[in-house]
């Protein structure tokens, strides 16, 4: 039997270097920027969130080896049992965003996180739990898809609700639609953005798109951005709102997004309710830079 509401979040730690320039990146001189180092990855953003709402959450991911003691202290401060790995050789993963008001280009190197491993989610830790949460990235980076497959279909058996955040829709067009929906098939809830669903359904509309996709899913929340939410399940839709808020950094909003339905979601199964209170956790997180709360640590 599963738990009731404990979470597992399994997927990628990131190092971001936020940059926010002062106006358009001058060639070959400077260009006044504001940069932050913050911790990141979107498994471990969702991780956060979940935390910072006080849900039960463990993570599993790996991290270079001598940012293991600093991986993990942040995460304990934020309310999370770090369970992470360490690699002798790889550098934790390391993204570069460049942030042009609600856009971002992000130049990334994954690092640790390409070594990742679907075994280092135990039995054990799917029997106390309620929910396994996927990130894409390591779908799609899985160096093992037998053992990720393994992974989803251990899941399945103890009845733990399965949900996935693709990613990357860039990401997304290289590794194939076809090839990461059944990757993932067993997932319950899906958590794309508008780019996102249309690679994996080549439909355009975001009503179409969403209900292209809960053929597969219990689940679907397409997000839209400042258009906000499209929440597909059965044969209906229904359009949430985003919540109007003043933007430093679109970092993590998706990521807020997701924690704040899936702790929402673990209480009552209500996935309109659930996606009210993605968009307000989501409200939040683009008022910070990063994309975390912001951490008593530090990063």
């Amino acid at each position: 039997m599963s738990g009731d509401d404990r979470i597992v979040v399994f997927g990628d730690v990131i190092d971001d270097i936020v940059v926010v320039p002062s106006g358009p990146i001058r060639t070959d001189t400077d260009t006044p920027a504001s940069i932050r180092h913050c911790p990141g990855g979107s498994a471990a953003n969702v991780a956060a969130w979940l935390g910072s709402l006080g849900a039960p959450v463990d993570f599993v991911g790996v991290v270079g080896e001598g940012d293991l003691a600093r991986h993990c202290a942040l995460m304990r401060g934020g309310g999370i049992r770090p369970l992470l790995g360490a690699h002798r050789t790889l550098p934790t993963g390391a993204i570069v965003v460049l942030v042009d008001g609600e856009r971002r280009s992000m130049l990334t190197e994954r690092g640790a996180n390409a070594s990742l491993d679907p075994r280092s989610v135990t039995d054990e830790l799917l029997d106390a739990a309620g929910l396994l949460h996927l990130s894409g990235y390591n779908v799609m980076d899985s160096a093992d898809p037998v053992a990720l497959r393994n992974l989803i279909a251990r899941a399945v058996e103890r009845g733990v609700d399965i949900s996935v955040d693709p990613g990357s829709a860039g990401n997304l067009a290289d590794f194939g639609a076809k090839r990461f929906l059944d990757a993932i098939s067993g997932a319950r809830l899906l958590f794309p953005n508008l780019e996102e669903g249309r690679v994996l359904t080549g439909a355009s509309d975001p009503e179409l798109v969403a209900m292209s996709l809960a053929r597969r899913f219990s689940v679907v929340a397409l997000t839209l951005g400042r258009d906000g939410v499209v929440v597909a399940s059965g044969d209906s839709t229904t359009r949430v709102a985003a919540v109007s808020a003043s933007i430093t950094d679109p970092t993590g909003a998706g990521d807020a997004f997701c924690a704040g339905f899936l702790a929402s979601w673990m209480r009552d199964r209500d996935a309109v309710s659930a996606a009210n209170a993605g968009v307000r956790l989501a409200a939040g997180a683009v008022a910070v830079s990063g994309g975390r709360p912001v951490s008593p640590i530090g990063a």
